[in-house]
């Protein structure tokens, strides 16, 4: 699998916007006195990588976002679960992109479900059930506590993040760069 130059400017630009919607740019509501919910557009950088460069360089471009951002800013210990977790916002769409998306040759023909299906999935596997798994079991906090503000939170990044990637699917520059990496992959 061989990378082009433009392609990883474009996968470090993702990391370093990743970094900094995540970091610096979120809604950060404490828990049990840790932060037990961030809200934000965060994942979208690594949810891009993901759809425009593949399963692997998504979940990379997660990992580097995370590990990054906690040698910036970083909130307690290291758990290298939640680096698992921002991986997974790379994997997912990485994977549906290439076995499902990429089959249509043109924009126009994508189906809107799909776009919002793999919205939906990514942050329903990892924001609404993973990342609350992980807080409860490493810092105890009540299940209560971690689901509700999860299902106020949930709906809106998949609102949010499905109707950007809508407008990005319309704009050519973005889908004559979708489809010319799943080209030459």
């Amino acid at each position: 699998m061989k990378v082009t130059s433009k392609e990883l400017v474009l996968i470090g630009l993702f990391i370093a916007i990743g970094v900094i919607l995540t970091r610096f740019a979120s809604l950060r509501i404490p828990l049990g006195g840790i932060e037990g919910i961030r809200i934000g557009v965060g994942p979208l950088s690594i949810i891009l990588a993901g759809i425009l460069f593949g399963p692997f360089y998504g979940s990379f471009t997660g990992a580097m976002v995370d590990i990054i951002g906690y040698i910036l800013s970083p909130i307690g210990p290291y758990m290298p679960h939640f680096t698992l977790t921002s991986a997974l916002y790379g994997l997912i769409p990485g994977i549906m992109s290439f076995s499902i998306i990429s089959q249509y040759h043109d924009v126009k023909n994508l189906p809107k479900f799909l776009i919002w299906g793999t919205i939906a999935m990514t942050q329903i596997l990892v924001g609404f059930i993973l990342t609350p798994i992980f807080l409860h079991f490493i810092f105890n906090i009540p299940w209560k506590l971690l689901i509700i503000p999860r299902l106020i939170s949930t709906p809106i990044q998949v609102l949010l993040f499905g109707f950007i990637l809508q407008l990005l699917y319309k704009a050519p520059s973005f889908s004559s760069l979708f489809f010319s990496t799943h080209q030459s992959r």
